[in-house]
């Protein structure tokens, strides 16, 4: 078990008391990854942690897979469905580089507060694009803090301390480039909100990735 798994499986108990802090930005991030879903969608939510998302989207969509590299997570998100009667989710301890993700599988990939937590961003997002149906969609919150600005910074020190995980400092415009980098076309972005720097971005296919016909 490396140092991040065991950071999240001691958070995860106090998960959800610390992200629901800020309802209006939860219910925000809810809102706006529903107008990108349609009922026959399968959906893997990457990083999925207790489930705070996908619970909310299972009545808008086929099938919910969720995916966390923290065994208590996915204990209590599994715990949560079960007393919801949710049946149409299911929960792995897993990664997103998982032989069992096969590819062109998903209508859409979550990615909720998850991008600046990757070793290896351009390999996790060239995953991801792997693993989307021709047409899917890629949904991501994402803190764009910046390398320079004075927040992260600060996280900057505090990561090298070992008392929370890695962190990948970026920008808007490095995300985006990333997600084009990876062969996405971004379609949206909206500032959540301004403290932390909280982006949704919605990201499709790009049409250069398309094979023309022949």
């Amino acid at each position: 078990m490396d140092k991040s798994e065991k950071f999240w499986n001691r958070s995860a108990n106090g998960y959800d008391r610390e992200e629901m802090k800020d309802r209006a930005v939860r219910a925000r991030i809810v809102e706006k990854v529903k107008k990108h879903l349609k009922k026959t969608d399968s959906v893997l939510d990457f990083g999925c942690a207790t489930g705070i998302v996908a619970h909310e989207i299972t009545g808008d969509v086929h099938m919910v897979h969720g995916i966390d590299m923290s065994a208590e997570m996915i204990r209590i998100a599994q715990q949560r469905a079960a007393g919801r009667n949710i049946d149409n989710v299911r929960y792995t301890r897993s990664t997103i580089f998982d032989d069992g993700l096969k590819t062109g599988t998903f209508d859409v990939i979550l990615g909720i507060y998850m991008l600046h937590l990757q070793d290896n961003l351009p390999a996790v997002l060239k995953r991801i694009h792997e693993l989307l149906k021709p047409g899917g969609r890629f949904l991501s919150v994402t803190p764009c803090l910046g390398k320079r600005s004075l927040a992260g910074i600060v996280l900057s020190i505090v990561s090298k301390t070992g008392l929370i995980p890695p962190l990948r400092l970026f920008n808007i415009a490095e995300a985006e480039s990333a997600l084009i980098a990876a062969g996405f076309e971004v379609t949206e972005t909206e500032c959540l909100k301004r403290r932390g720097k909280q982006y949704f971005i919605a990201a499709g296919e790009s049409p250069a990735a398309t094979p023309m016909p022949v």
